[in-house]
């Protein structure tokens, strides 16, 4: 695959480069290189604020396998998606909260969806104006989704389904007006099958019901979050195939926003190796090495995306991004710990009673506590090995 710049991507580069630093004032200045994993709890109405001023510009929902401007949006290539997201981390510009809408919902929608479903949620997600969370994993049914046990009543009185059930590290719940939910909506069936892909507007007093939870970090990204009786607006998809549509949208969830989540963690990265410079664990060999280590597998992880850009990766490959970048990230945050020594364990400002947690962790406190769970969120790395060993190396599968 070509995957080389051409004269086109320059001006684009020129282009985005313009419009970021001619947008990033007042408020959204003062919310530069803040939120993302682990801060999202970093000026979230600037940031909200923010995605409108990206939806204005038109660079909501660049990806799209949809028309140019169908929706507000500009239809960038591949090169020009990967040149956006690299300006976009280079001024480092607030860290985003229509993900979840930009990049699952709605290639799902344009997938599987009807076009009344695309025509009604795609121009608020282009917009920057709806933002939506996850609504997968349950107590019980974590890396085994199959297990899910919230189930879905259709009333026969206005064809709407009613919601009852429990959903967990939703992230961003307690900001998301949407909430796209795997739920069982044939009684009595079991693990794929008789599961719908419901859309639950959020703001439902007394049947939604959002419950942070507190995280090591101090922070809470992640939610619990409680069904009851609460309405859906429909299935997309046939009801019944909301297997297929949850891994359909799974497998969407990879190709550009990998390479927009390396470019973060390139930057991070680069920090790591500044605090290491700085410290007197400097010339440290074995800390040298694992640093070298860390850049040389970031450049493949780099090329491997590119590579599934082009072929698609096969069936695997979704597992194998995971797999590599979920150990990788984990491993940094360690190395941003050991590159300080024993400065590591003591916090920039005094953990006192009244102080917010999250206060007395630097960066790279943060960081490290925050990584502990990437090998497990999204599907655990032994999930992943199972995946890739019964899927793609036909192996023989595990015994239940």
């Amino acid at each position: 695959m070509d995957f080389s710049f051409g004269a086109e991507d320059g001006e684009l580069r020129a282009r985005a480069r313009a419009w970021l630093t001619g947008h990033l004032v007042g408020p959204y200045a003062d919310a530069v290189g803040l939120g993302g994993p682990g801060s999202e709890h970093e000026e979230v109405p600037a940031r909200r604020a923010w995605e409108r001023e990206l939806g204005r510009g038109g660079w909501i929902g660049q990806g799209w396998d949809a028309p140019d401007g169908a929706y507000g949006q500009r239809r960038l290539s591949l090169t020009g998606q990967v040149v956006w997201a690299e300006e976009y981390a280079a001024l480092r510009a607030p860290g985003r909260v229509g993900h979840i809408g930009e990049n699952l919902l709605a290639p799902t929608l344009l997938a599987y969806g009807s076009r009344e479903q695309q025509g009604r949620f795609l121009p608020g997600i282009a917009r920057g104006e709806e933002l939506w969370c996850q609504g997968y994993s349950e107590p019980g049914a974590g890396s085994d989704l199959a297990a899910v046990r919230t189930r879905a009543v259709r009333d026969r009185a206005d064809g709407r389904y009613r919601v009852t059930g429990q959903k967990i590290w939703t992230s961003l719940a307690g900001d998301a007006d949407w909430c796209f939910v795997l739920a069982r909506t044939e009684p009595g069936s079991r693990r794929h099958r008789g599961l719908s892909f419901l859309l639950v507007r959020m703001d439902q007093p007394g049947r939604v019901e959002v419950r942070p939870i507190r995280q090591m970090s101090g922070t809470s990204e992640f939610n619990e979050v409680y069904f009851d009786g609460a309405e859906a607006d429909g299935a997309v998809g046939a009801e019944g195939d909301g297997w297929t549509v949850a891994m359909g949208l799974l497998a969407l969830e990879r190709g550009v926003s990998t390479l927009v989540q390396q470019i973060g963690f390139a930057a991070e990265l680069e920090r790591v190796l500044a605090a290491y410079a700085a410290s007197a664990e400097a010339g440290d060999p074995v800390l040298r090495e694992r640093l070298v280590r860390q850049w040389a597998e970031l450049r493949t992880m780099r090329w491997n995306a590119l590579r599934t850009l082009g072929d698609g990766g096969g069936p695997g490959a979704p597992s194998v991004a995971k797999l590599l970048w979920g150990g990788w990230h984990k491993r940094l945050g360690e190395l941003a710990v050991a590159v300080r020594g024993a400065a590591a364990t003591a916090g920039p400002a005094p953990w006192a009673p009244g102080l917010p947690y999250e206060r007395g962790l630097d960066e790279g406190q943060r960081l490290f506590l925050f990584t502990r769970a990437d090998t497990i969120y999204g599907g655990s790395d032994e999930i992943q090995r199972n995946i890739i060993a019964e899927r793609v190396l036909g192996l023989p599968k595990e015994s239940r």
